[in-house]
């Protein structure tokens, strides 16, 4: 046996043993940062939706607003109109509970008050996707069980008569 050869059969043999025995450490590295990416990418897109959603109710408060400050104009005009608008955001239709109307309203101009209209909407919100992938993380979690409500509310000066 020549002196070189026990060094080059111990340099040989730890390397073998490195490799097996990392042989699932890339499934499990994915395996527990999978669930996080996942949730990352998810919430970002249900709160995207969920801005949008808001945007929409904000803007069909607005419109009732501008309905409502018409003279001669009825309570269900208005809400017929908002639930147009929510219709037309791609957004099911509202209770008439949910849409709240005050056309008694008063509005300060300086030191005078002038008489306005107020229309609030609530909407409620529910997450699609998030629910699931946050169980996938913590089984137990109830979050965004119950709908999330979302309000507006618009106020605009009432025309003269």
């Amino acid at each position: 046996m020549t002196w070189w050869k026990p060094f080059v059969a111990d340099r040989l043999r730890p390397r073998r043993s490195r490799w097996s025995d990392e042989r699932g450490q890339a499934l499990l590295e994915t395996a527990f940062t999978l669930p996080m990416v996942l949730l990352v990418a998810v919430s970002i897109f249900e709160f995207g939706r969920a801005y949008q959603t808001y945007q929409v109710v904000t803007n069909a408060a607005r419109e009732g607003a501008r309905v409502a400050i018409l003279p001669s104009t009825t309570v269900a005009e208005v809400k017929a109109r908002v639930n147009a608008y929510l219709q037309n955001g791609q957004l099911s239709t509202v209770a008439t509970s949910a849409i709240v109307v005050n056309q008694s309203a008063t509005v300060s101009l300086g030191a005078t008050t002038a008489g306005a209209s107020v229309v609030t909407v609530n909407y409620p919100f529910s997450f699609m996707m998030l629910n699931p992938v946050v169980r996938l993380i913590t089984p137990d979690s109830g979050l965004g069980d119950a709908p999330l409500t979302l309000s507006a509310s618009a106020q605009m000066r009432n025309e003269a008569q």
